[in-house]
């Protein structure tokens, strides 16, 4: 497992290409490909967490997660966004590994708990999450943001 900086966003194109694939959504994770210095930004960031599993050189696996800042008590959970393993890797122990992985930056970062959603019906995703950590029946609504002024808002 890897755990990406700065200085490998080679590595998180590889990760978003792998994502686009593993998900069927070329569109979301292809279309609009961000600049060099975004990825390395955004890796840089201390509350991301991209991981790579990688074989021969090609990532096969991986997350993308986020750090948040509680503000009820001072401690922090970690939410995985993104988990995907590569169709011809799956069933080896790849996504367990990634979650081992994140469980040991979010020990190093004294982390309290790591949650991620499921999509109903995702079969395997339940069952590995089921596998790791107890489950909460939640709903998830997405609420759309008004554009001003065109794409990132300043007026």
């Amino acid at each position: 497992m890897t755990v990406l900086g700065a200085g490998d966003v080679a590595l998180m194109r590889g990760l978003n290409a792998m994502f686009a694939e593993a998900f069927e959504d070329r569109e979301t994770y292809c279309s609009a490909p961000p600049s060099d210095g975004y990825l390395a930004d955004l890796l840089a960031k201390p509350h991301t967490i991209a991981i790579a599993a990688l074989a021969a050189g090609d990532v096969v696996g991986g997350l993308f997660a986020y750090q948040l800042d509680k503000f009820e008590q001072a401690r922090s959970e970690i939410y995985i966004y993104d988990l995907a393993v590569a169709e011809t890797h799956r069933r080896r122990g790849v996504a367990t590994a990634v979650i081992e992985a994140l469980q040991g930056v979010a020990a190093e970062r004294g982390a309290d708990v790591i949650y991620v959603q499921a999509d109903r019906g995702d079969a395997p995703a339940i069952a590995l999450y089921n596998k790791l950590g107890a489950i909460e029946t939640v709903h998830h609504f997405d609420i759309p943001v008004p554009q001003r002024g065109g794409r990132g808002g300043a007026e």
